[in-house]
């Protein structure tokens, strides 16, 4: 391309400018002036370039793509994005949980798996992880998780004492810890794990019936994960490694996709399921709900700009169209305010009118001003109103999606049911799920990790953690840490 061919440079105003070298300045060697509003610019916006990374996931990327709905599951909901045949835009963002922005990828944490649908609805989030479970029930807890796992205040310094001190004070971690140390806590890519919900959701039929309802997106690419040792060595030589390994495939054709089954439990189940439903440090065993095969979905674009498309993107569990509701599942109630609270600190107030973040649905909303508006504002801008402003429509949109609950206002943990207890489903992971070879690799993952920095007291409740677990691996786990440690 030759130089009169060439777009020519322009301010942020559309100016053209004179120089991308050289700033103004009172003779070739004399001092350059403030009033050369060219460089000002440069400058002060290269200031103000970072805005705060994510607490949680703040080191991802992501692509965009679609869902298509392959079966029938109308039976279960009225939501248009999962009627037959519908084909629906997606974006995806991968992520890892405690590291921050420049954190290696291969470092064993969970995954996120956030799904932004841009549906005729509006949009639906569904913020998820490549587990089907999490450390804790209570969003109480929460961002003291999130804390064990960043830095101490003292050195700066990610801390394995810390990290166990967290989770053997709190036994609901168990079946989630039980994950991460064992060989899906470092997926090999982000195209070779699995997706779920791990929160239960509503579902509402068009004739009003009501179902509960876990997401599972499997891989089609088939689950494939690092060693330690692997995912360590990655991590010095290629810290963006899921990252570019994700952009390079869709770039060469190589679309990743996953195929979309879900759990659905009647309504009425709940009440009586031998375990807890709503509880988000369990599984439901298939045998008793089995999977429904959806749909699929497939990612085939990157982004072109990777601030503005995956850095900027929001996704939040309030986000939710007609036909699909929450369950009473503490965590996620508390999601529903947290995430979207968390855009807001960001991102700014009008977030969502962010074009990554903006439906493609229309928008009749009453909001109103704040920093970065750009969609227009017109009268009336209050409601109810009689100048013809946009109404709501509880005939043509119930609020269907809801339950019944009552009973006095507590500070307790969910009541405890039939099979409910923090380890027995950690305990079938291991002997159920797990062969041999992996129930070594989770043995010498967990000694390696307990052996550096965990000092007593927290170390005696590691042991004692894991053999609650499974008293053969809780008994390896202690000769090796002390085989390690000289004890």
């Amino acid at each position: 391309m030759t130089q009169d061919n060439r777009k020519p440079t322009t301010t942020d105003a559309g100016i053209p400018v004179a120089s991308d070298e050289h700033s103004l300045s009172v003779g070739p060697d004399g001092p350059i002036v403030m009033h050369d509003h060219y460089l000002i610019e440069q400058m002060a916006n290269f200031n103000r370039e970072r805005i705060p990374e994510r607490q949680p996931h703040a080191k991802g990327s992501g692509a965009f793509g679609h869902f298509e709905v392959t079966e029938d599951v109308s039976k279960y909901t009225k939501a248009a994005v999962f009627q037959p045949g519908t084909k629906t835009d997606v974006l995806i963002r991968f992520s890892t949980v405690a590291g921050e922005r420049g954190s290696p990828d291969t470092w064993r944490d969970p995954r996120g798996f956030s799904i932004k649908f841009y549906t005729s609805e509006g949009n639906y989030d569904m913020v998820g992880n490549n587990t089907p479970v999490f450390f804790i029930r209570d969003p109480m807890k929460f961002q003291h998780f999130i804390r064990s796992q960043k830095r101490r205040a003292d050195n700066n310094l990610r801390d394995h004492d810390m990290q166990w001190d967290f989770w053997t004070l709190s036994p609901e971690s168990a079946h989630q810890v039980t994950w991460l140390m064992g060989d899906r806590g470092i997926p090999k890519t982000w195209r070779h794990m699995n997706g779920y919900s791990s929160h239960t959701y509503m579902w509402a039929n068009a004739q009003g019936e009501k179902f509960w309802v876990k997401y599972h997106f499997k891989t089609d690419q088939g689950i494939e994960c690092l060693t330690q040792e692997e995912a360590d060595q990655l991590a010095g030589e290629d810290g963006d490694y899921h990252t570019r390994d994700l952009y390079n495939a869709i770039q060469q054709g190589d679309y990743p996709s996953w195929t979309l089954y879900m759990q659905v439990m009647p309504f009425a189940d709940a009440d009586t399921y031998r375990i807890n439903p709503f509880d988000l440090t369990k599984v439901w065993p298939h045998d008793d709900y089995p999977l429904i095969k959806v749909g699929k979905l497939q990612l085939n674009r990157n982004p072109t700009d990777n601030h503005a498309e995956i850095e900027q993107a929001a996704f939040e569990p309030n986000n939710l169209v007609p036909g699909i509701g929450i369950s009473p599942d503490k965590m996620l109630i508390g999601r529903v305010f947290s995430y979207a609270d968390a855009h807001r600190a960001r991102l700014g107030v009008n977030y969502k009118q962010i074009p990554v973040n903006a439906p493609k649905a229309p928008v009749h909303s009453y909001s109103k001003d704040g920093a970065m508006r750009i969609n227009k504002v017109s009268d009336p801008v209050y409601a109810p109103n009689s100048k013809g402003g946009p109404a709501a429509d509880g005939e043509r949109y119930p609020t269907d999606s809801t339950w019944e609950s009552n009973g006095q206002m507590v500070r307790a943990p969910y009541a405890l049911r039939k099979d409910d207890d923090d380890y027995s489903q950690a305990n079938e992971l291991i002997n159920k799920v797990m062969d041999d070879a992996a129930r070594d690799r989770l043995v010498n993952n967990v000694v390696g990790h307990a052996s550096d920095g965990v000092e007593e007291p927290v170390l005696s409740r590691v042991f004692e953690y894991w053999k609650n677990i499974d008293a053969e691996i809780g008994r390896r786990i202690e000769e090796g840490v002390k085989a390690n440690k000289g004890l």
